[in-house]
């Protein structure tokens, strides 16, 4: 039986069957510290896909932190199949300071492919993809909501893409959201340089939430069950509902939410979601649904101003709600 080559990732080399902690230089502090990337390589003894999963590309969302290192503790490379790459921090800097953004206020996820001699998220994009994705099959790319918001566990895919929504439906989580890349995220590069993204979104920011990670687990290792990566004897994937749109219903009011759905509920057209009062505790009005559909996001904060995005509904397709 011939030994798979060796897998080459900075000045890292990973014999099959081992695993490595590998650290990618990205930048200097003002300080003259040194910052890199830290990404995990499990290169299996055996052939299969190459395939990543990263976290913190918004350096305030922690869950997929917590989805990686759960994931890499279960997997062992003498037993895994293909090799994986895990990244639980891209966004480095944002990370360290609590912080969605990096130090100049730039958005890493509308950077990507990236630069060599561009901004810093630029040369950042840069490196994750040369490092990372132009070298996988597959990729997950593990995001919270953002800004005092919650999201319900869900897939953004593609789903127009047989092999994309395929994986999507063996993640298992409660929605498959039909959405395409917008320009300079991770996933529109990623998928330009023919890769498959699987984008999930689950929690809220600066937060362990135990549902997002739990799912996010199990998502991950269906996936690599299905790729024939490692065997897994975790639950069985639940019933995926699809959805091909979904709007934020806002406020009309100023003044303090007192929300009456959470994420996950179906709600009819024209249902009351929630009742805004005054200070005094006065209402001034009531939040409606414009259409029927299911819970997928909703704010964390109380206080509202007129136009305030308060909670997401994503219309159902016919067939998932059987």
């Amino acid at each position: 039986m011939s030994t798979r080559a060796a897998f080459e990732i900075g000045e890292t080399e990973v014999r099959a069957g081992k695993k490595a902690q590998v650290e990618l230089p990205v930048s200097r502090l003002i300080t003259g510290a040194q910052i890199s990337m830290p990404v995990t390589v499990m290169h299996g003894k055996s052939d299969g896909p190459t395939v990543w999963m990263n976290a913190a590309v918004h350096g305030d969302e922690l869950n997929g932190v917590e989805i990686v290192n759960r994931v890499l503790a279960e997997l062992d490379p003498k037993t895994l199949s293909g090799t994986l790459l895990a990244v639980p921090v891209v966004n480095v800097h944002g990370f360290m300071n609590g912080d969605r953004y990096l130090p100049d206020r730039r958005d890493l996820n509308r950077s990507f492919p990236g630069s060599s001699k561009g901004s810093l998220a630029a040369r950042l994009a840069h490196i994750f993809m040369n490092e990372i994705v132009q070298r996988c099959e597959i990729g997950f790319d593990l995001h919270t909501a953002s800004d005092n918001r919650t999201n319900l566990p869900q897939i953004r895919a593609n789903l127009d893409d047989q092999k994309t929504s395929e994986l999507a439906e063996v993640f298992g989580v409660p929605l498959m959201m039909h959405s395409k890349a917008g320009r300079g995220t991770l996933r529109s590069a990623a998928t330009k340089s023919g890769a498959t993204v699987l984008l999930y979104e689950a929690g809220e920011p600066m937060r362990f939430n135990p549902v997002a990670i739990n799912n996010g687990v199990s998502g991950v290792r269906r996936v690599l069950r299905h790729l024939d990566m490692a065997d897994w004897d975790g639950p069985e994937r639940r019933t995926t509902q699809v959805s091909r749109s979904s709007r934020w219903m806002r406020a009309s009011k100023s003044g303090v939410l007192r929300l009456e759905v959470d994420l996950g509920d179906v709600v009819a057209e024209k249902q009351v979601l929630g009742t805004i009062i005054d200070a005094f505790g006065a209402k001034l009005g009531t939040v409606k649904s414009t259409r029927p559909g299911l819970i997928i996001g909703r704010t964390l904060y109380p206080l509202c101003n007129k136009g305030d995005a308060l909670v997401h509904i994503a219309t159902l397709e016919p067939e998932s709600t059987d």
